[in-house]
């Protein structure tokens, strides 16, 4: 059973992101946030905050288990482009530059590697 968690609209550019999400592509939870907490850029911040959201998504959806006995993984983590602020700085002779400040949409789903298979 799956669980997904989404951040939307993250003021962190999506090349920023990126450098911090393929860090923990495919690894087990606990070593994820253990990885995460080390990491020393912003973005790995709010990437553990989603992890932990993730975690108790899944939590919710099978109660009665543990993440740790099911060896609970991130399945995939995907970044998206968000939407872009746009500014305008001053420039030399009367111009202007254009600031364009970006934003991104980070989705998380974990999975568990012990799947019982039920039989008919």
């Amino acid at each position: 059973m799956e669980a997904v968690a989404k951040l939307n609209n993250c003021p962190t550019s999506p090349r920023k992101m990126r450098l911090v999400v393929d860090l923990i592509r495919g690894e087990r939870v606990e070593k994820a946030l253990h990885i995460l907490k080390f990491t020393n850029k912003e973005a790995a911040i709010r990437v553990e905050k989603l992890l932990l959201s993730a975690i108790k998504n899944w939590e919710t959806k099978n109660e009665g288990s543990r993440p740790e006995e099911n060896q609970l993984y991130v399945k995939t983590i995907m970044v998206g482009g968000g939407r872009q602020l746009k500014r305008l700085r001053p420039a030399p002779q009367g111009r202007g530059y254009r600031i364009r400040k970006r934003s991104n949409h980070v989705t998380l789903v974990v999975d568990s590697k012990n799947v019982e298979t039920q039989t008919n």
